[in-house]
């Protein structure tokens, strides 16, 4: 007979049974017809299913003996379990291995034992399916009595690793549990700890957490707000679009965010900033939201404000250049000979008030249609005088680039002066001529293009330049940093500026 497996240290056995949970089989319907069938098919009073401890051998099931466990030292099974194959004692009177055992000498009056190992995966030997006999069975067992019994043992070993399997993922599912329930102690008592309200949804948007900020500031019970309970703590004008937009996220996944007004515990209602994130599994599915509302009432009002005061000054300062060009219309009056200088600085003080105005903070009701740091919003603006009818001669086309109010001013100069000598000279002083403007960026610079066509045949001025183009020079080259290049072709006239894309937005 050959062992199994080098002899397993007594810890690594006492490891290997308890992975394989077998208290939980003690007296199992199953194993209990195994012994059953097991006496029967070897014609022996006694079966059992023993597994070997460090000081006993216990029995999983016994058909023939009311015996629930024995010393080991009195165990056949310890021996039988480290073979290969059935170890088969004819009669243990006459075998020195086991005639002095108290099993054999007392009251059991054991002769026979026949044993199939109980081995586990890793070859750990666990114990032993065993029939037994009291009287001595010389010729031990039939072929197929043998092959019985190791069926059966394999069956007693499928029930052990079923138990195995069960326990280990009992263990697993308890030790999930703890680390969800350690880890959600742990997020309780860090949300409680945030000045924001943190709040948390299932994926279909079911209101089912909220921190102790939430319950402090609303001032409502526990679990009132649960479900659907949290939008009425909206203010009634806030209700609809709320919903909407938290549906919206819903059924796209996209972020939450929205400013609406939250009742306070004092009955107020006070602006709060909401934003959510979905969490999602490894599918991508969402597998719940989590929420905060932060309190941004006095930022609100504060911003409230500063945009009132901001109106205000811009309000003062387009009063300002209203007075100015009136006074320069005064000045004209009463001096003829100034009155074509006065003009053209009265349009200039205007286009400066243009761009003032496009530029200037606005309230939701006066804020121009296009992008207020957009470029081609400004330039729209500018050359809207310059509209005859539905038919706008001058087009701006090319890439966005953004612009602030610091670089609004010489850009509304640098353009009104080039569009006002247009309608002097250039092509729209004739009512076919028009003008392309494009705009394209160059790695760090805007490249800014004005391109006459259709009108009369130009050709570049003697003698120094004029105010006019002093002025241009003065708004591109030395406010905004660029360089300013003519062409002067037959078609009409072509002017290039190029600036670096930092003058036009500092921030």
């Amino acid at each position: 007979m050959t062992p199994v497996c080098e002899p397993a240290s007594e810890t690594r056995r006492a490891e290997a049974l308890a992975a394989h949970d077998p208290q939980s089989l003690r007296d199992d319907a199953a194993l209990t017809r195994i012994t059953d069938f097991a006496a029967a098919l070897c014609d022996a009073p006694i079966a059992l299913i023993s597994l070997v401890e460090a000081t006993r051998q216990t029995f999983l099931s016994h058909t023939g003996v009311d015996m629930t466990e024995t010393p080991r030292d009195t165990s056949f099974c310890a021996l039988a379990m480290m073979e290969h194959g059935i170890t088969v004692v004819p009669d243990a009177m006459r075998d020195t291995r086991f005639s002095a055992m108290s099993l054999v000498t007392g009251e059991a009056h054991i002769r026979f034992y026949a044993g199939a190992p109980l081995v586990a995966d890793d070859g750990v030997p666990l114990g032993s399916l065993c029939v037994l006999d009291t009287r001595p069975r010389p010729e031990g067992l039939t072929a197929l009595q043998r092959q019985g019994l190791e069926t059966l043992a394999e069956a007693v070993m499928a029930r052990l690793r079923d138990s195995r399997d069960a326990a280990t993922w009992r263990r697993t599912d308890r030790d999930t549990r703890q680390r969800l329930s350690d880890s959600e102690d742990r997020f309780r008592t860090l949300a409680d700890t945030m000045p924001q309200m943190v709040w948390s949804t299932l994926p279909d948007g079911f209101h089912d957490y909220y921190n102790a900020r939430w319950y402090e500031f609303t001032g409502v019970p526990d679990g009132s707000t649960d479900g659907e309970g949290w939008n009425d703590m909206f203010h009634p004008d806030d209700q609809a679009r709320a919903w909407e937009i938290w549906r919206h996220s819903l059924e796209t996944g996209a972020p939450y965010q929205i400013e609406y007004r939250l009742r306070h515990a004092d009955g107020t209602y006070r602006w709060v900033l909401g934003r959510a994130l979905p969490i999602r599994d490894t599918d991508g599915q969402i597998t719940r939201w989590f929420g905060t509302c932060t309190d941004i009432h006095e930022q609100k009002l504060a911003l409230h404000e500063r945009e009132l005061i901001s109106q205000e000054l811009s309000h003062r300062i387009k009063n300002i250049f209203s007075v100015i060009s009136g006074l320069i219309s005064f000045a004209a009056r009463a001096r003829p000979e100034f009155a074509p200088a006065a003009a053209d600085l009265r349009d200039r003080i205007i286009a400066l008030g243009r761009a003032h105005d496009f530029v200037r903070p606005h309230s939701p009701n006066s804020r121009p249609a296009m992008q207020q740091n957009s470029l081609h919003g400004l330039l729209s603006e500018l050359f809207e005088p310059y509209r005859r009818g539905d038919y706008q001669p001058i087009t701006v086309s090319g890439d966005a680039v953004t612009i602030d109010d610091r670089s609004a001013t010489p850009l509304a100069l640098l353009f009104h002066e080039l569009a006002t000598n247009a309608m002097k000279y250039g092509a729209l002083s004739s009512e076919d001529g028009a003008v392309d403007v494009t705009v394209a960026r160059d790695d760090a610079d805007v490249v800014l293009c004005w391109s006459e066509r259709g009108g009369p045949s130009v050709a570049a001025p003697d003698g120094p330049h004029g105010f006019g183009s002093q002025l241009i020079e003065l708004s591109a080259v030395r406010q905004l940093g660029g360089v300013v290049t003519r062409e002067w072709k037959a078609e009409g006239l072509v002017v290039t500026v190029r600036v670096p894309i930092a003058t036009l937005n500092r921030a």
